[in-house]
């Protein structure tokens, strides 16, 4: 199992990661996407990488939350990430008119320069996406090519999962949508390209109903055994197809 997209870098995980990693082992977990958000977090998760260099995938990317906050030289920066680790992917980037106060020019400009980086480097990008479908198909249409693209905690329509699959893009889900009152999302699920489903925690956020793990009272990433079997009776499949998309995403 394959965690495709979590924090472990996340303050709320500080000086226990590697206590975590060993939770998630005995799980069955054999390794994790860890995904930066910004200029502050990126040398945590570089960090992380270095010392589990066997369970830890690194990306690093700028979110639209944390987009007012780049420095001049963030895009910069940021491919430095990328070429020192030559597995890393990008993420996360992407567009969310959900925040207080959305600087959407900004997050536009942002995020075609992270698709851009992606193309110009090959590497695969992992999008958040809140009340933004419309725009954020807009952009990927404009786009002659794409990299490899995860749309994590997909939540948008049927009609925009079928369109998104059509360019390619693979999709993510949480524990988060085992809530009863997330009965459509669970419905879209249902329906996508077997092959374009990857499975997620987003820990320390997004819990799911009765965890088997529980770490501060947050998301333990541990919990994604028991997120991979429920998923996978949703789809009446192996949770091992999961694996393997996860694997076909990255590039592995």
């Amino acid at each position: 199992m394959i965690d495709a997209h979590n924090h472990l870098q996340d303050p709320r995980f500080l000086g226990k990661q590697g206590e975590i990693i060993e939770a998630m082992q005995t799980a069955g977990i054999t390794g994790c996407v860890v995904n930066g958000t910004s200029e502050a977090d990126w040398p945590d998760v570089a960090r992380l990488a270095g010392q589990f260099p066997d369970f830890v995938r690194p990306a690093f990317g700028l979110h639209p939350w944390k987009v007012s906050d780049r420095s001049s030289r963030w895009l910069e920066i940021l491919q430095g990430y990328l070429d020192q680790f030559p597995n890393a992917s990008l993420g996360e980037c992407g567009l969310d008119r959900w925040m207080e106060s959305p600087n959407l020019d900004e997050q536009h400009e942002v995020f075609r320069e992270q698709m851009n980086l992606a193309l110009s480097l090959n590497r695969p990008a992992t999008i958040h996406c809140l009340r933004a479908w419309g725009p954020l198909m807009s952009e990927l249409r404009n786009f002659p090519r794409l990299p490899r693209l995860l749309l994590h905690s997909f939540g948008g329509s049927l009609e925009i999962a079928g369109e998104a699959a059509r360019l390619g893009a693979y999709f993510s889900f949480s524990g988060y949508f085992l809530q009863p009152r997330k009965a459509k999302t669970r419905e879209v699920f249902a329906c996508l390209p077997l092959e374009r489903v990857l499975v997620e925690t987003d820990a320390p956020d997004m819990p799911l109903p009765c965890p088997e793990f529980e770490f501060n009272k947050v998301n333990h990433p541990a919990n994604l055994a028991r997120i991979s079997r429920e998923l996978s009776k949703i789809r009446k499949t192996d949770p091992k197809v999961f694996t393997a998309n996860t694997r076909a995403f990255l590039g592995e």
